[in-house]
């Protein structure tokens, strides 16, 4: 049974889960979920470590400070908390979101990374022509000033959609529930608004395509660092030429696929999740 604490961060704080015993292992959720999508993938490893689960600022039970919920404003807060407990030897374990906080923390603190785990995640910057059709109009339409507002902010849209689309078992009422009890109003969603527009699509915005671009090169220089990527069928981020892309770039990357789950692949597919996990740490004695 994991444990649920507040950790005060910067100017707000940073809620978290806790599970087991051990060097740490940390979940890093993507957009528009929380630390609950690791429920069923927690108990399965906890007896491999001190597993810890964030919300990220502004999205779960975190605090919502008066911030533009950039990405740099999330590295900044969740490096407070990675400060805050002073964790090291860390297996970092992420996907959409999560994925890039987790690569990009990795190759800022190599010294403190046994390694690091992600799947559905941005593994190079975007191009529209990496989008289907119906993604590509549904993110130009996010990022398009004033309508994204009315999609996410007014609508609640984009959460609906995501959670409708990027689950294949479906969700309980409870769960459902769970993820939607953090955005109540449009002040509360302005950090699912802000994640779609900073995905780096045909070089904006620059300064997330610069740290991606930066994981990248570190991934190719440093084979040395176990890095294990999971894939989920042919869609979304695990589509073929961008896995293909991986295999062949960033030699650091060992690319294990699983049977097919939505983007909130935890959701589909805890159970497998966690058993690669788990071979991949007793494959590297981690």
């Amino acid at each position: 049974m994991s444990t649920a604490h507040q950790l005060q961060v910067l100017d707000s704080f940073i809620a978290y889960r806790e599970s087991g015993t051990g060097s740490p292992i940390v979940f890093l959720h993507g957009n528009p979920t929380s630390s609950h999508v690791w429920r069923n993938v927690i108990p399965r490893l906890a007896d491999r470590g001190r597993c810890l689960a964030p919300d990220l600022i502004g999205m779960g039970h975190s605090g919502k400070p008066d911030i533009p919920y950039r990405f740099a404003d999330h590295a900044r807060y969740l490096d407070a908390w990675f400060a805050a407990l002073d964790l090291r030897d860390v297996v970092l374990v992420g996907y959409d979101w999560g994925g890039v906080l987790a690569l990009d923390w990795a190759r800022r603190h190599p010294d403190r990374v046994r390694g690091v785990v992600v799947f559905e995640t941005f593994l190079r910057p975007m191009h529209w022509s990496d989008w289907p059709p119906q993604g590509e109009q549904l993110f130009r339409a996010l990022r398009t000033p004033g309508t994204g507002e009315k999609l996410v902010l007014e609508q609640n849209a984009f959460l609906a959609r995501s959670l409708a689309n990027g689950v294949l078992s479906g969700l309980s009422e409870s769960d459902r529930e769970v993820y939607y009890a953090p955005y109540p109003d449009a002040a509360s969603r302005l950090p699912v608004l802000q994640w779609p527009r900073e995905i780096p699509i045909d070089g904006a915005p620059a300064d997330v395509a610069a740290v991606i671009e930066a994981y990248d090169a570190w991934l190719t220089r440093t084979p040395a660092k176990p890095a294990l990527l999971l894939t989920f069928g042919d869609t979304g981020l695990s589509a073929p030429k961008i896995v293909e892309w991986a295999r062949s770039t960033l030699p650091a990357l060992e690319v294990v696929p699983l049977a097919r789950a939505g983007h909130h692949a935890p959701e589909d597919a805890p159970e497998e999740i966690a058993h690669a996990i788990r071979a991949w740490l007793v494959r590297h004695a981690l």
